[in-house]
């Protein structure tokens, strides 16, 4: 049995990041909140959301899932296949709520549309960081990229608090030795 001030350390975490990533969103925090503290209620909840990602069941990472789910349902997270055409990419990104007021496309290289999606998602994120955003994965290790937009300055705050909650976060474009 897990010790309980784990589990309220991870439910805290949980919260932060929904309040920092979906700040004018309080039902995002509460799908979270609901996955973690009443997993099978949860899953009879959101079934339908859920079984494209093949759960049918509580799964020990539910809380990150429905915290992906409820960004995606809310305009707050673009999820890409591992072989999303950049158009696409840039496409969903321009859809996003927490899109940044600058546009950073003005500052793509036509060669840069032309990479694979892993190196292109970097690519976007160099270019969001160079106007003061970044571009973070929510990693469910799985073969997509499910992708939220937020200030850079508060990168490193998302990646303490996925820490705390023991889930992995990659931002895209940061220097490899700041992370």
């Amino acid at each position: 049995m897990s010790d309980p001030h784990d589990a309220d350390a991870i439910r805290a975490a949980l919260a932060e990041i929904a309040s920092l990533l979906a700040p004018a969103r309080p039902a995002v925090s509460e799908e979270v909140l609901s996955a973690h503290d009443r997993p099978h209620d949860y899953v009879s909840a959101f079934g339908d959301r859920l079984e494209g990602r093949g759960v049918d069941e509580p799964v020990d990472n539910l809380a990150w899932i429905a915290l992906i789910d409820a960004l995606a349902a809310h305009g707050l997270l673009a999820e890409f296949d591992w072989k999303e055409d950049a158009r696409e990419i840039r496409a969903q990104l321009r859809k996003l709520e927490s899109r940044p007021s600058v546009d950073p496309w003005v500052l793509f290289e036509a060669e840069e549309t032309l990479l694979p999606t892993e190196q292109f998602l970097h690519a976007c994120g160099r270019r969001y960081r160079e106007i003061g955003a970044a571009l973070a994965v929510l990693d469910i290790e799985s073969d997509c990229y499910p992708v939220v937009g937020l200030r850079a300055a508060r990168a490193d705050e998302l990646t303490a608090l996925a820490a705390r909650a023991g889930f992995p976060v990659q931002h895209l474009g940061a220097d490899r030795r700041s992370r």
